[in-house]
């Protein structure tokens, strides 16, 4: 395993963190703790997950992943090998986004912040989250597949106010590092203006999505990155497993996230489709595994701190984390390029 400075923060991270939104869904319990003992074996020092979890999120399901986490931290008596982090969900104003966490307000104040981490301290059995981050921000921005941006007039909390409680949590000691997830080049400007004129802590990480598929974040939040040492967490790096190849020209294996879930779609749009089949039929020239294509190229970037990987069975946990071991070569690169000038972004 690899490992990089996380930020400005005194976090070192594996390249490759592990995912667990699909615990509680799709997941037992013994399979979460099983998922865990592998990738701690291979180096793994970074568990990724959200009082949110299980998704799809729901309210019978809701702080199970957190729960199976914690059950194993106490049960095998881990928690100094790995570094935590979890996120707080921000207000339901999408469709798709929860309503039943504190009824849908969840603005990032705090009253709702403060229960949000006391929960999350709880379900996870530990005295302290290392890395606590905003799921996605309290104001309405283009995430989650929406492309362009359209203001709305609405109650947001201010960031400064935010920042303000965040610093206090780290002050306490229940959190050693703050981060942000699905955030925007403004939303970025403003945590890090907000904390050097207030002398508050800065955000050490941004957890969006990137993959061949999603190249967005190097178009306004790269440069954040190198400038102003911020680690980007990559999700969505196999986008729901269309750059494995399995669901191209149409089909759809029996318990795959594309086949149970609708709400994905936006992965597998003709656009979509079109560009992982190129990607694939690369990989597949090179004499290469298209998991370990699409892996390798987010693990490489100069600019991503971890590489997030979620697997539903061990045998796809083993594969994802075999990723590591592939260097790209220039020739391999210039080709990723010339698809990506083809297909641009097809999956934001």
């Amino acid at each position: 395993m690899k490992y990089r400075e996380l930020g400005g923060s005194n976090l070192k991270v594996s390249n490759i963190a592990l995912g667990t939104m699909t615990w509680g869904e799709q997941n037992s319990e013994a399979d979460a703790h099983s998922q865990l003992d592998l990738a701690i074996d291979h180096g793994v020092n970074l568990i990724d997950a959200a009082e949110m979890y299980p998704v799809p999120p729901k309210k019978e399901t809701q702080g199970l992943t957190e729960r199976y986490l914690g059950s194993w931290l106490k049960k095998s008596g881990n928690r100094d090998r790995v570094l935590v982090a979890t996120k707080a969900s921000g207000p339901a104003r999408m469709p798709h986004q929860p309503k039943h966490i504190r009824d849908g307000i969840n603005h990032f104040d705090r009253k709702s912040l403060t229960e949000a981490l006391n929960g999350s301290l709880e379900r996870l059995q530990t005295d302290r989250i290392d890395l606590y981050q905003l799921h996605w921000p309290d104001r309405s921005v283009n995430i989650f597949g929406k492309l362009n941006y359209t203001h709305i007039e609405e109650e947001t909390v201010a960031i400064e106010e935010t920042l303000v409680v965040l610093a206090e949590f780290v002050k306490s000691g229940k959190v050693r590092s703050i981060g942000v997830s699905n955030e925007t080049p403004w939303g970025v400007a403003q945590f890090l203006r907000l904390s050097e004129k207030l002398g508050l802590p800065r955000i050490v990480s941004i957890q969006n999505p990137y993959s061949l598929l999603n190249r967005t974040f190097e178009i306004g939040l790269a440069e954040f990155g190198f400038r102003e040492n911020i680690g980007l967490l990559a999700y969505s790096p196999l986008a729901f497993g269309v750059l494995t190849g399995k669901y191209l020209n149409g089909a759809r294996p029996a318990n795959s996230r594309l086949a149970l879930y609708e709400r994905f779609s936006r992965y597998s749009n003709p656009q979509a489709e079109q560009a992982a089949a190129q990607y694939v039929a690369l990989a597949q020239r090179h004499g290469i595994d298209p998991t370990h294509l699409a892996l390798a190229f987010v693990n490489s970037r100069p600019f991503v701190a971890s590489n997030i990987i979620g697997a539903t069975t061990l045998e796809q946990l083993q594969a994802n984390l075999q990723s590591i071991h592939l260097n790209l070569s220039d020739e391999l690169l210039n080709e990723i390029e010339a698809i990506h000038k083809q297909f641009p972004n097809p999956a934001p």
